[in-house]
């Protein structure tokens, strides 16, 4: 039986993967903040699939965690042969309205810690001839949107050079890219979503079908349904100019409400051990 590691596991996307990985009978090595939460979902996942569901509790905006699930992934006793790198999490306010810290810690967990992991997990795959690391982006890195949109542009690139690299070695990368997906992420980072129309929203099980789909076909990045596809294309053919107008314009209109609890977005420090406040991540 293979094993397969997932970062931001508990809900969301994370705890999408979790459900169809272990429906298809992969051991499960289950990565959060939350032990609890980890704890409740590898009982549930042991119970109703008869897998072995392992628990390691880590934040990935820390040097610690991070270092914690590499010495994982890279133990040559329990070999990992697939990847998701899920963890991540939104900001509240535009460019200037977030605090610098909270924008390096983005870029800690959307960037650092995707590197440092999949560099973990490829090594060995490489050396056994198979392996996957699907890495979680978003539609937001094909428009010029801010950190995060940043950020996921940073995975998307990356992953496609490390394919490219790696092609021929049995390994595969994939960089998944979804639009709205209907989960906690947020509603818990005080996003509002009331007017973003329905057809935009995808369903988090549907997701994951299809990127699972695209990675047995050996695509690099994956936009999992017609409709994002669609819009990615018009994307890539506008100016950039009128792409960035058009996409501060629904920023604005679907993204933060201001003036809602927590102000103009600010998000607390970190505190002790590494807790984030109301920084919001997926899968926590």
């Amino acid at each position: 039986m293979t094993t397969a590691l997932v970062t931001g596991a508990t809900s969301g996307i994370g705890a999408a993967f979790a459900r169809r990985l272990a429906r298809d009978r992969h051991d499960l090595v289950l990565v959060a903040r939350d032990a609890g939460a980890l704890r409740r979902q590898a009982a549930e996942l042991h119970d109703r699939h008869g897998v072995e569901a392992a628990v390691l509790r880590a934040d990935l905006a820390s040097d610690e965690g991070i270092a914690a699930v590499e010495a994982r992934l890279s133990d040559p006793r329990r070999p990992v042969d697939l990847l998701i790198n899920n963890a991540g999490f939104g900001q509240k306010g535009a460019y200037l309205e977030v605090p610098v810290a909270d924008e390096l810690r983005m870029l800690t967990v959307h960037c650092e810690a995707v590197l440092r992991l999949t560099t973990a997990a490829a090594g060995p795959m490489r050396q056994r001839g198979r392996g996957g690391v699907v890495n979680v982006a978003s539609v937001a890195a094909f428009l010029p949107r801010g950190t995060y949109g940043a950020s996921k542009a940073w995975v998307v690139r990356f992953t496609e050079g490390a394919a490219h690299d790696l092609a021929g070695s049995g390994v595969r990368l994939m960089a998944l890219c979804p639009g709205f997906v209907r989960t906690e992420f947020h509603e818990r980072a005080g996003l509002g979503t009331d007017n973003i129309p329905g057809w935009m929203w995808l369903d988090a099980d549907r997701v994951v079908d299809a990127a699972l789909r695209d990675l047995a076909r050996r695509r690099t990045v994956s936009v999992p349904d017609p409709r994002y596809k669609v819009l990615m294309a018009a994307a890539r053919l506008a100016p950039r100019g009128a792409l960035g107008a058009i996409s501060s314009r629904a920023g604005r209109r679907f993204g933060p409400r201001h003036g809602a609890a927590g102000g103009h977005g600010r998000q607390p420090a970190a505190g002790r051990g590494g807790a984030l406040g109301e920084t919001i991540r997926q899968g926590d």
